[in-house]
């Protein structure tokens, strides 16, 4: 009697509580590794190759520890980078607001797994052989069900810990945490049409997946972190996988090239603007912050002394709206946005040739001469406009080289 007591309270191992704590976190770990490497970097964007021991070990191990199907997560998740922001997205905090996405976030994913039209359009491509038919899909509880009793006979009673931790750390991360916060709070190094944000720039916890602004701006690339400040545990994974012959990177984020000799605007530049536009875009925004900034300390004087300046407060409220397109703007901010503008020939300018060198990479009828041509006008206007920051711009955007 006193063995079976002890085997229920402690099971096979009978590991102490902080043992079994270290073995869930390793367990969590390794379905985080299965969800960026396997159904993030190479089932849906095709970034990255793995072998197929590789592969179904991450295929069986996730079915285990989540009973997610890859045909379903990938088909929500290329859905999400389709309808990004907008009315079809199945989990952006825009759409459904934050407190929906973090905390709900699960249940939304659900809710568009049982969309036949979202599967059968965004989920080709994924495993269809025998085993994901008949056992990987078709009894996908099965999976959680056998991982609940092999954490039961390893751990004991602390086994169900381990268990619900388990099935919550999924939903938790990623529903909540990146497709929530990732939309939410952060930095952005790249002005991507959308909200997202690095969350931090240490991809440890989810694997790199806390850099999701990088990932949306250049969302093939099997490398999520792009300064030199950034780290993705995901990727350090794959550079092992290599070692062993276990994976091949397919695409990587194109590095900036800016060429010190360049004087003038020719189809290399052309393409080195379209391929970076993201990042020029960041670029421009702080320009116009800092435009903003400096109209603001102008101002700043006749406020101290005590004299009423609407022009300030306006300003400053207005300032974060500067690099953002309209249709992300609320008619109230709008409407305030351009009061500013009317009063500031500078900001006006600069927010008008925004939207001038947004339309060069927007364009799609357009010819590559007339886009190089219609760069090299607005270089030239740039040079000539009489804003410092925006002549800088200019001389610096003339360097791109693809």
């Amino acid at each position: 009697m006193d063995y079976i007591f002890t085997y229920l309270s402690a099971g096979l191992l009978q590991w102490s509580w902080w043992q079994v704590a270290i073995a869930a976190l390793v367990f969590t770990h390794i379905t985080i590794a299965g969800v960026t490497l396997f159904l993030h970097r190479n089932q849906t964007h095709r970034g990255l190759d793995l072998h197929p021991v590789v592969m179904h070990f991450f295929r069986f191990w996730l079915w285990l520890t989540t009973g997610m199907v890859t045909k379903e997560w990938v088909a929500i998740h290329r859905k999400h980078h389709a309808y990004v922001e907008r009315e079809g997205d199945p989990h952006s905090p825009v759409v459904f607001g934050i407190g929906k996405v973090f905390f709900r976030g699960a249940e939304l994913y659900r809710q568009e797994s049982t969309m036949p039209d979202t599967i059968n359009r965004f989920g080709h491509g994924t495993p269809d052989d025998w085993i994901e038919r008949n056992l990987y899909t078709r009894h996908s509880l099965m999976g959680i069900l056998i991982m609940l009793g092999i954490d039961l006979a390893l751990f004991g009673v602390l086994g169900l810990t381990v268990w619900a931790v388990q099935m919550a750390w999924i939903p938790f991360w990623a529903a909540g945490v990146v497709n929530g916060l990732g939309h939410y709070i952060g930095y952005r190094n790249y002005a991507s049409p959308d909200t997202s944000t690095n969350v931090v720039p240490w991809g440890i916890i989810i694997g790199g997946e806390e850099l999701h602004n990088n990932h949306h701006a250049h969302g093939t690339s099997a490398k999520f972190s792009a300064k030199w400040y950034e780290f993705d545990l995901g990727w350090a994974y794959i550079q092992i996988l290599r070692v062993f012959g276990l994976a091949k990177v397919r695409r990587v984020a194109p590095k900036l090239k800016l060429d010190p000799a360049k004087s003038t605007v020719d189809a290399s530049t052309l393409q080195g603007v379209i391929t970076h536009r993201y990042e020029i875009l960041a670029r421009y925004t702080d320009l116009l912050k800092k435009a903003a900034s400096d109209e603001l300390a102008k101002l700043k004087p006749a406020r101290q002394q005590g004299s009423p300046d609407c022009r300030w407060a306006l300003l400053s409220r207005s300032k974060e709206w500067l690099g953002r397109n309209d249709e992300s703007l609320e008619p109230a901010q709008r409407a305030q946005l351009k009061t500013v503008l009317d009063e500031n020939q500078s900001l006006s300018t600069l927010v008008q040739m925004r939207g001038e060198l947004t339309r060069l990479w927007e364009s799609s009828s357009a010819s590559s001469e007339q886009l190089l041509a219609d760069l090299q006008a607005w270089c030239q206007r740039a040079q000539q406009s009489g804003i410092e920051g925006l002549e800088q711009f200019a001389n610096r955007l003339r360097r791109y080289a693809a």
